[in-house]
Order: C-alpha cells, then sequence, then structure tokens
C-alpha cells in the first residue's frame, strides 16, 4: 500500500520479524527537506525531538514507534527505522536503485544478493526502489559502501545507522 500523501510504502507491522520487535531500538522518522534534498530526519517516537542512531536514550520499543506513527502524534511520521548497535546481531544491507515500483521487477546484481541471504528477512524499501535485507552478522568497522559500476549501490552496517522498516517482504 501507498501513502498517498507522500507516495512511500505504508507500514505493514504484522510482517516485521520478532526478533527485532522485541528489541527497544525504533525511531520513528520524517522525510525532510536538507540543503536541498529530501532526506529521513529520525525522531524519538511520540515526541517531537530529534532521535540518533548513536543515542540509545533516544530510541524506544517497536510498540511505542508503532502507535507514535498510526496516531500521527505529536507529530505526522513518514515511518519507523530500527537502529542498529553493537549489542545486537543484525547487520542490515542496503541495495539501492535496484527494483522497479511499478512492476516489482528486481534487477539481477540485487537478486543474487539477495538470493544469498536466505536466512534474512528482506523487505522493500519506502520509496519501492530498493531492497533493505536484514541478517545475523557483523561488518568490520560497522559498516561498507560500495557502489558497483553500472549497477547500483549496496551498504552494509551493524551498527550507528538506521533502516527504514517498511514490512513490505519481498
Amino acid at each position: 500500500m501507498i501513502k498517498e500523501t507522500t507516495g512511500l510504502i505504508s507500514l505493514i507491522p504484522e510482517n516485521i520479524p520478532e526478533e527485532l520487535t522485541e528489541r527497544p531500538q525504533w525511531v520513528c522518522w520524517r522525510l525532510e527537506e536538507r540543503e536541498g534534498e529530501p532526506t529521513k530526519v529520525l525522531y524519538t517516537p511520540g515526541t517531537r525531538s530529534r532521535a540518533s542512531s548513536t543515542d540509545l536514550m533516544t530510541w524506544r520499543t517497536f510498540e511505542d514507534a508503532l502507535e507514535a506513527y498510526e496516531a500521527s502524534e505529536p507529530m505526522a511520521y513518514d515511518g519507523v527505522g530500527f537502529v542498529f548497535c553493537s549489542a545486537d546481531p543484525f547487520v542490515g544491507v542496503d541495495l539501492d536503485d535496484c527494483r522497479d515500483p511499478e512492476t516489482g521487477e528486481v534487477a539481477a546484481w540485487a537478486r543474487r544478493i539477495i538470493d544469498a541471504t536466505q536466512e534474512g528477512h528482506a523487505e522493500v524499501s519506502p520509496s519501492g526502489t530498493g531492497i533493505h535485507i536484514i541478517v545475523a552478522g557483523k561488518v568490520r568497522e560497522g559498516g561498507i559502501k560500495k557502489k558497483i559500476p553500472g549497477k547500483g549501490k549496496v551498504e552494509m552496517y551493524s551498527r550507528e545507522r538506521f533502516f527504514t522498516i517498511t514490512g513490505k517482504v519481498l
């Protein structure tokens, strides 16, 4: 389902793995303009205060984030996000510009990565053009970014970053 106000994919909470929802590492986010570009700004759920991917005191439970998102209180949020930290066993793999939002077709280079992470949770990004995968593991030094020539961008993080979560499973 697409939110009519933003063109972003709406949250499907029942599709989010319990291994994630049971952890108090959740934030809300809003799409805001920064230096002329849209960016996802993190907020502590149920507040107007900015959250940080490096400050666990600004994170809340999944239930808190979901309630704030659904109620649009005290402000309208565009979605919820999961924050990766050194205390959890997860790695997020972000595949950008690999999916046609109209047809759902996934580029071959991204499909190979998705197929290699069969034990993970793979879902469509809020824009519909990317894929987020969450698997058990760690990434050296917390993160890696790589541009695949002629293809798209791959990023992997295991701490100090957040992923938007849609629950729109592949």
